[in-house]
């Protein structure tokens, strides 16, 4: 897709205006980073970062019967969420494979918002569509609705001073609250690990938060973070990226989400997924230390000189200083201290199964 083709988030030019290095993503020009993958992945870690997540979609329900179609078509317990709370759950088909996954906030008692990859929006709006009754309003937000984070151990100090409120939400929390003059919904979720905020608000209001979270931020080391250090943070925090760790060919069982899958209840997949789990994955996610390389995406992993499985994710990790990586491998190669490889430029590198995530943040 040429760059004139590409969308761009209400934040386009603030990125320009920071030096951002924008690159092609899910059809959006995105920033990749600005001062650089380490510098940036580090701030969140140690302080504050700042995200453009605007090219997410949001999906919007309503009506009488929006809490139940949802909790159909969403494979965590939607029917028990209270107003004010978010859960992250998948997206299935019929098949119990992953369409994607989201996260549901119950904004108010038949009010519900869905947050989607970027990638997805229109067939995850198809699917949608397709599940839900006459009594349940759908609109697809996601043009109109713009989407920062600020993730970090400094997120709620540098929030707080702009919108108090935000000191007291619980983690998976929602709330409507004013941030810079803007009104805006909060949630404290997020994709690194750390404590932090996702801030949904109009496209308009954008640059104005933008803006005054950097200056409120910057005595504390905040730093505007691109796509690359979003997914060194999260992958050292073992989140599953659609497209790498699941898609519609993997099911829950074997990506490791089977704790996403309330299986008392029903909802599209159930009844595969149930099956799945009865049987035992022929494969299981596994989490690589690599030593002596970095593994990407589509590497071969390796037992015995033989390829048993690919590597879905793979980096350097900042944090925890080592090459660490994501692969599906045989469910008998997938328990931690397994030896195998990673071929990397026709070589078998050694690597070593280990218990995930990578890294968990010091107060967890």
């Amino acid at each position: 897709m040429s760059l004139e083709a590409l969308h761009r988030t209400p934040l386009f030019e603030q990125h320009r205006a920071l030096g951002a290095k924008m690159v092609p993503f899910a059809g959006w020009e995105m920033p990749i980073q600005y001062s650089g993958i380490v510098a940036e992945h580090r701030a969140v870690r140690g302080a504050a970062g700042l995200f453009d997540l605007s090219h997410m979609g949001e999906f919007y329900f309503s009506g009488a019967g929006a809490g139940a179609a949802l909790d159909r078509l969403v494979s965590s317990d939607i029917a028990g969420l209270e107003v004010g709370q978010a859960r992250y759950g998948l997206l299935c088909n019929e098949r119990g494979t992953i369409v994607d996954d989201v996260i549901v906030y119950r904004i108010a008692p038949q009010h519900y918002m869905m947050v989607v990859n970027a990638s997805n929006i229109a067939k995850d709006a198809a699917h949608v569509r397709a599940h839900l009754s006459p009594d349940v309003r759908f609109a697809d937000g996601s043009m109109a609705t713009a989407l920062i984070a600020i993730q970090g151990p400094k997120a709620a100090d540098i929030l707080g001073r702009l919108a108090p409120a935000v000191r007291d939400l619980p983690s998976f929390g929602i709330t409507r609250t004013e941030i810079a003059g803007v009104g805006a919904t909060v949630a404290r979720t997020g994709y690194t690990g750390e404590d932090g905020f996702e801030i949904f608000l109009p496209n308009a209001d954008a640059a104005r938060v933008w803006g005054a979270l950097l200056e409120t931020g910057r005595p504390d080391g905040i730093l505007p973070v691109g796509l690359g250090a979003r997914d060194t943070l999260r992958l050292e925090s073992r989140f599953s990226l659609y497209g790498n760790e699941i898609d519609e060919t993997t099911d829950p069982i074997e990506a490791g989400l089977t704790w996403t899958c309330k299986l008392d209840k029903d909802f599209l997949g159930r009844e595969a997924i149930a099956r799945a789990k009865d049987a035992g994955p022929r494969r299981r996610i596994a989490g690589l230390v690599v030593d002596g390389g970095v593994a990407r995406h589509g590497h071969p992993v390796t037992h015995d000189g033989a390829e048993v499985g690919r590597v879905t994710s793979g980096t350097f990790g900042p944090t925890v200083g080592k090459n660490i990586a994501l692969a599906y491998v045989p469910a008998d190669l997938a328990k931690v201290g397994t030896r195998v490889g990673v071929r990397i430029r026709e070589r078998d590198v050694p690597a070593t199964v280990v218990k995930t995530p990578f890294y968990r943040r010091p107060d967890r």
